[in-house]
């Protein structure tokens, strides 16, 4: 499809749409206010308790839209302790709310409302700092989350029946892998026409448009105690073996281009005065394409292998790529189109870069769902106690998502183009 065919000029997309263009900017300061509370209340990846609590707001807030709401249980899913253990990790619920799911145009909207920061973190409390709203999750994503719900409630307010359809996941274990919701976003990417996530953009307003994939690994590895002084030469060190598989690991960066492998962390040994019996080596493997993925995962398998034919250890490879890359395909570059047309009807210029970060983004394009992910408010300092998003994006970012959805629902934006 040409250029010409997909581009829609922004004053056409605009027309008529005005009073409720105006209403989102006077919803603004909600919006931040909203954030704010929602930042308020922990809810780390682990903390179940937590989690539990800022399900409550987030059910009352999704429960002004007109659709089936409900709380989806998650299965468990598996950890790696430092012992080599492997255990399971019960989750907090998704929440899923489907409006009109026999329209002919379907909409993915996820988000997810868990932080990196456990309730220990000493960052707990939001603040205002000039032009920016700082908090945990004011960025990612309790502050995207409250974008994606103002431009689905002005959306909802426009005149006469509408058909274009939507399902919002909201879920609880984005920040260690979504493990367990994975599942709910492949159902829903599958059958999605286009879908809408809302990590934050960044701070200069550029929105992602390709990302790489990513996998976590840990290689449990076993050897024999002894007594360094009475048996040394009886003993097989599990964390020498693990060193030696981490710098095989480190090795392979430079070889594939775009493809990286970060050793994290090594945990194992104890008194050293004997030999480490157990260790646990934990690596990330990104890239930004299919095949790299695949030749990355073998190469951390022939590592793991060569680790167990090792006199006296066995080793055992845990985890894989997780989140497939999301490359910059014709798909891709239709709906980057669309919101370039969006952003235009406001006055925006918007830019679009690739990401080596990974989100719901990965999830969506793999079930054959291309996105939008980063269509939450202008932000940065991600991960860490510098987070913050920018106040005057809130209404800026409701905005754009409310005129691409009106563009879909007019048909300036034609979904055949993106499943054909």
């Amino acid at each position: 499809m040409s250029a010409d065919q997909t581009a829609t000029p922004a004053r056409t997309l605009g027309a008529g749409l005005e009073p409720f263009l105006e209403r989102l900017d006077a919803e603004a300061e909600a919006l931040a206010a909203r954030t704010e509370t929602w930042s308020a209340i922990n809810s780390g990846s682990f903390e179940l308790t937590g989690l539990k609590l800022m399900r409550a707001p987030l059910l009352d807030a999704v429960s002004a839209l007109p659709g089936q709401v409900e709380e989806v249980q998650l299965r468990p899913s598996e950890r790696v302790r430092p012992d080599g253990e492997v255990i399971e990790i019960e989750h907090g619920a998704s929440i899923r709310v489907r409006v009109r799911p026999e329209a002919p145009i379907q909409v993915a909207l996820t988000g997810h409302y868990d932080t990196v920061f456990p309730a220990a973190h000493p960052f707990q409390k939001p603040w205002r700092d000039g032009a920016m709203l700082r908090g945990p999750g004011a960025a990612d994503m309790k502050g995207g989350i409250a974008v994606m719900l103002a431009a689905l409630q002005a959306f909802e307010a426009t005149p006469g029946d509408k058909r274009v359809g939507y399902e919002v996941l909201l879920s609880p274990d984005e920040e260690i892998g979504s493990m367990a919701s994975a599942p709910l976003l492949a159902a829903l990417g599958a059958k999605a026409h286009v879908g809408m996530t809302y990590e934050p953009a960044l701070a200069d307003g550029a929105l992602v448009d390709a990302r790489k994939g990513s996998g976590n690994f840990s290689l449990i590895v076993k050897g024999r105690a002894a007594h360094v002084g009475r048996a040394f030469a009886d003993g097989r060190s599990a964390v020498l073996a693990a060193a030696e598989a981490a710098l095989a690991l480190n090795a392979l960066n430079g070889q594939r281009d775009g493809v990286t492998f970060n050793v994290g962390a090594i945990d194992g040994g104890s008194a050293v005065n004997v030999v480490p019996e157990r260790a646990v080596l934990r690596f990330n493997i990104r890239s930004p394409d299919a095949e790299g993925a695949i030749w990355g995962e073998a190469e951390a398998r022939r590592i793991a292998e060569a680790a167990n034919a090792r006199d006296g250890i066995s080793a055992h490879l845990h985890g894989g790529i997780t989140r497939p890359p999301k490359p910059l395909n014709d798909q891709q570059r239709t709906i980057v189109s669309w919101t370039r047309t969006a952003g235009e009807a406001l006055g925006l210029d918007l830019k679009f870069q690739a990401s080596g970060g990974v989100c719901e983004g990965n999830n969506l394009a793999a079930a054959g769902c291309p996105n939008i992910d980063t269509l939450g408010p202008c932000g940065g300092g991600l991960h860490s106690d510098q987070e913050f998003a920018l106040l005057a994006s809130f209404s800026e970012r409701a905005k754009l998502s409310f005129l691409m959805l009106s563009g879909l629902e007019r048909g300036l934006f034609d979904v055949r183009s993106l499943r054909s």
